[in-house]
């Protein structure tokens, strides 16, 4: 039986690779964050070892002696949790050591490395997640204007620009005017200024940035984005077509339904 080894992070993302996995009758051993990851994750694999941010030994010891033939990253760890409960062992020191550049994708391209060093490859798990991709053109709600098309294509413009220097993957827009581009605040609290300052009919866009390793760090949104768009008056979330994961799509798109909010799949 083939083997997948998933480094959980929160969300229901790993949930998500388990079933998926298990579904192709693949045994399934998770490296679950304490404190991050959903305590349900151990009803949908088969081991499941718990540790804190930053045993990075301990995840690789775990797959090994599972004997893993391949690995996923699935969820985030939030950076609260980096700030509260960071604890690197050795081996997590000498990586973070030999990084230049601290960006999100230049430490998780770092712990794969790290990963495939011990002969487990580390894979993008979503090829196993069949119609979670965004769709091109509208996917849910009232049909866009003009003006919030124009709107979306500004994000777009403005988040794969500055994608460029590994800021955030999200931007607000309203009336031509950008209202927030994501920093290390991250989207939920981005969103919320941009809110605050400019008000209802924000268009928002969610980008992959250029060059990223989207094995790891692939834009997605889920019910919890649209329930945060709604709170704020959002008018339409634009997803990067065939890039964008949408999580628990029947809730995601019913919660759509409900608060009027547009989601748009931008080539």
């Amino acid at each position: 039986m083939s083997s997948l080894g998933i480094i959980a992070g929160n969300g229901i993302f790993p949930i998500e690779v388990a079933d998926a996995a298990r579904h192709r009758a693949m045994r399934v051993v998770a490296a679950a964050h304490i404190g991050e990851t959903r305590a349900e994750l151990a009803g949908h694999v088969d081991e499941i070892t718990w540790v804190k941010v930053g045993e990075l030994q301990k995840i690789i010891d775990t797959f090994r002696n599972a004997g893993v033939a391949e690995a996923a990253m699935a969820g985030g760890i939030s950076r609260e949790r980096l700030k509260d409960s960071f604890a690197p062992d050795p081996r997590a020191l000498r990586m973070l050591a030999g990084i230049t550049r601290w960006s999100d994708d230049a430490v998780l391209r770092a712990i794969a490395r790290e990963v495939e060093s011990e002969g487990i490859p580390v894979i993008d798990p979503v090829p196993m997640l069949p119609g979670v991709l965004a769709e091109r053109g509208l996917m849910a709600g009232p049909e866009p204007d003009e003006r919030q098309l124009a709107d979306l294509d500004l994000a777009f413009e403005v988040a794969r620009s500055l994608g460029a220097f590994d800021i955030g993957q999200t931007v607000a827009v309203r009336a031509g005017v950008v209202a927030a581009v994501e920093a290390m605040e991250g989207t939920d609290a981005a969103l919320r200024r941009a809110a605050a300052l400019s008000g209802r009919g924000l268009v928002v866009a969610k980008v992959a940035k250029p060059g990223q390793d989207l094995r790891f760090d692939r834009p997605a949104i889920g019910p919890a984005t649209i329930e945060l768009l709604a709170g704020i008056g959002a008018a339409m979330l634009g997803v990067e077509a065939g890039t964008c994961m949408i999580l628990e799509r029947e809730r995601t798109f019913e919660a759509v339904r409900a608060s009027n909010l547009t989601v748009y799949g931008h080539a």
